[in-house]
């Protein structure tokens, strides 16, 4: 489909006092397409059981799948700095009262040590699940990471032996007042390892099928990357039974013809707001916005498929635009579809600079920002 071209200054919808609503407003977690707000649209969802569901946040759902892995194999452990108590965001309440101090445990403060010794208890067929308390604080333990876990399995060989089980969790992104050390979103840092999974997830009912697979099913250990903002944001009906859902594999949140938005995590929300004004404003567009929910190894076959049909893509990230995950993405679409685009590849991404107190906001990508890219993708 072609489309006239759209003579709109930019950024005007996000700025103008005309009667056009504004773009940069907040989410409405209460009308979001992106959340389950009743059990009846589980069948929509890949891999989501449609039995009893309880209405959770994600960091109770974060808490769910911790005391299900848990209560199905005395292998899983669970520690990391004030655990014990809950953790700063409370996603480990209750657990150490429930199983034990043997098996739920506060660890020193040196994310090195808690790595380091998660990896040992899982060269022994442990399965630790061990949190750093920001992802911002996950650099000291870089080299247990980079240099130890993630070389594991290869050095193994042909004795089978793996880290299948281990799970570094950490909150991590914006929240709206994190300044320099409470912001950061490091995950292009560890995809350019091999040997670990990356896991992103972006909602309630997301989080813990993707964590119970990472800890009870994958045989590479998991970086397993919360985003902090939704701990509390993000609610929505969730399966009280114990589910899986699968690593490595991409979901169409949305279908569409003519433009391809990729993304993860709490940006999803914006990509989603910033589709729904376009299709309102671009008459007879259909956008469609893909999920990676693993973002290494992630899953090429999807996102090619995708852009290959509908021409156009855009990738959305909170971390910064330099050597991102949208950068992997666009030289893999331009290798891979090139002779399909009808526009370049456009990243939205966080800018190059490190977060400042008070300006979070305008750092990190909003809705103007992608609405943009759209009218600029689909007018090419």
């Amino acid at each position: 489909m072609s489309f006239p071209k759209l003579s709109r200054p930019l950024l005007r919808h996000a700025y103008s006092t005309s009667a056009k609503p504004r773009l940069n407003v907040p989410i409405d977690f209460n009308t979001t397409p992106l959340l389950h707000h009743n059990h009846k649209s589980f069948a929509n969802t890949p891999g989501l059981p449609t039995g009893p569901s309880k209405r959770m946040t994600l960091y109770q759902a974060v808490n769910s799948a911790l005391q299900t892995a848990l209560a199905s194999s005395n292998q899983v452990l669970c520690f990391g700095e004030d655990i014990a108590f809950g953790g700063v965001f409370r996603c480990t309440m209750g657990l150490q009262a429930e199983f034990g101090p043997d098996r739920v445990f506060n660890a020193p403060l040196t994310e090195q040590g808690i790595v380091g010794t998660a990896i040992g208890a899982a060269a022994e067929g442990m399965k630790p699940v061990v949190e750093i308390q920001f992802a911002d604080y996950v650099f000291p333990a870089f080299d247990q990471i980079v240099n130890e876990a993630s070389k594991f399995r290869y050095r193994e060989g042909s004795t089978g032996g793996n880290l299948g089980g281990l799970v570094v969790r950490m909150p991590n992104g914006g929240v709206g007042h994190g300044a320099l050390y409470h912001t950061q979103s490091p995950e292009s840092l560890f995809c350019h390892i091999p040997g670990f999974r990356v896991v992103v997830p972006r909602s309630p009912s997301q989080a813990k099928g993707l964590l119970l697979s990472a800890i009870l099913k994958s045989e590479d250990p998991v970086i397993f990357m919360e985003p902090k903002i939704l701990y509390r944001a993000a609610v929505e009906q969730v399966p009280e039974e114990s589910y899986v859902l699968p690593l490595s594999k991409a979901e169409v949140i949305k279908p569409g013809n003519d433009l391809t938005i990729i993304s993860y995590g709490r940006p999803l929300y914006t990509c989603s707001a910033a589709i729904e004004a376009a299709e309102r404003d671009f008459k007879g567009i259909s956008i469609e916005l893909i999920d990676l929910r693993t973002i290494y190894p992630w899953d090429r076959r999807t996102i090619i498929e995708s852009v290959s049909r509908t021409g156009r893509a855009i990738v959305v990230h909170e971390s910064m635009v330099n050597f991102g995950v949208g950068a992997e993405i666009a030289a893999t679409l331009q290798d891979s579809a090139f002779l399909h685009l009808k526009a370049p590849v456009k990243r939205i991404a966080g800018w190059t600079t490190h977060t400042g107190l008070v300006y979070e906001k305008f750092i990190m990508p909003d809705v103007a920002r992608v609405y943009d890219a759209i009218e600029q993708s689909l007018e090419y």
